[in-house]
């Protein structure tokens, strides 16, 4: 098997695994002003942009999100949620290599962009009058920032035992 299509095997193999963690993940959500806020979507944005990059990341939300929806442990606001907080870490990440920037352009990104996203989402799709357009940036930051501290955590652990890289070098094209 060529070196590049092993990588994109092993690569294709974590996403999946991720993806699986943050819908079993997401019957750890709790309702905020009408979102389920599920923090282990944020946590594997982090550990998708850390390990994979952005298109992997972007990818990944998509597919939970829909998986979430098509088994009713989330809402439409899902998409905006995952997928524009995964998109910032991602790219932040690829130009940084900073986790804690990485981490905190997850809860921007979520929190703030994602947040705004969704209104038009629940107003135009869900048929919700929110209070406002930035009526759901308070319960996605709730939700991203306590997936990015579980992320920084748990990459902080892997980092520490030397784990992280070694994951790194495996997956590098």
């Amino acid at each position: 098997m060529k070196r590049n299509s092993h990588n994109t095997t092993q690569k294709l193999a974590l996403a999946g695994v991720f993806i699986a963690v943050a819908v079993a993940g997401s019957m750890l959500s709790f309702p905020i002003a009408g979102s389920k806020c599920a923090p282990v979507q944020h946590m594997v944005n982090v550990l998708a942009a850390v390990l994979l990059g952005p298109g992997w990341g972007i990818g990944m939300a998509f597919c939970a999100s829909l998986i979430r929806n098509l088994l009713g442990l989330g809402s439409l606001m899902a998409f905006p949620g995952s997928m524009v907080g995964a998109l910032c870490c991602g790219l932040i990440y690829a130009k940084t290599k900073n986790l804690p920037a990485t981490c905190c352009a997850e809860a921007a990104g979520t929190g703030f962009l994602g947040g705004l996203c969704a209104y038009p989402v629940a107003k135009l799709l869900m048929g919700v009058e929110p209070a406002g357009a930035f009526a759901y940036v308070i319960p996605f930051l709730i939700s991203t920032v306590a997936g990015s501290i579980l992320a920084f955590v748990l990459l902080g652990i892997l980092e520490k035992g030397g784990v992280l890289g070694q994951m790194q070098s495996k997956l590098v094209q």
